[in-house]
């Protein structure tokens, strides 16, 4: 299946790649942040680290490692690439076609950074967006100190 819209970044994946997952997978709808696997990476330590109640949700849902592409991909609730504007990032929709969490990882040459049974349902796209933020002045702050 191929997704589109959404797209507002320099982060995607290349021309024709198909992100797909099978008619009927089980889980919830999803649409799918992509950024660079540096940020995304300072992102999923920060969410990880987030204080959390005992026996509280996950903050950080399942997330995509593209290898080829070098991003990863957070899933979030559909709907959330209609209001994504993360400069550095984008957030590709579904369209309405059904795309579900599924169990194998849905683009063609990822892996699952945090797979969907050991993660939370999905990502809060305002806590996302937050976390995004905080890791790109990490890494700027960083590149400054070389």
């Amino acid at each position: 299946m191929e997704i589109s819209g959404g797209s507002r970044t320099t982060a995607q994946h290349p021309p024709g790649q198909e992100f797909s997952a099978a008619p009927g997978d089980a889980g919830e709808p999803c649409d799918l942040v992509t950024v660079p696997a540096r940020q995304g990476l300072e992102a999923v330590d920060i969410l990880r680290r987030g204080a959390t109640p005992a026996g509280a949700a996950p903050v950080v849902g399942p997330v995509l490692h593209d290898g080829p592409c070098d991003t990863l991909g957070f899933l979030v609730p559909p709907g959330t690439a209609a209001a994504w504007d993360m400069p550095g990032s984008a957030c590709t929709q579904t369209n309405g076609r059904g795309l579900r969490i599924p169990a194998e990882p849905p683009v063609i040459g990822s892996g699952w950074l945090l797979p969907p049974e050991s993660a939370g349902a999905v990502t809060d796209p305002a806590v996302l967006r937050r976390a995004l933020g905080e890791a790109a002045r990490l890494i700027e702050a960083a590149d400054r100190c070389r």
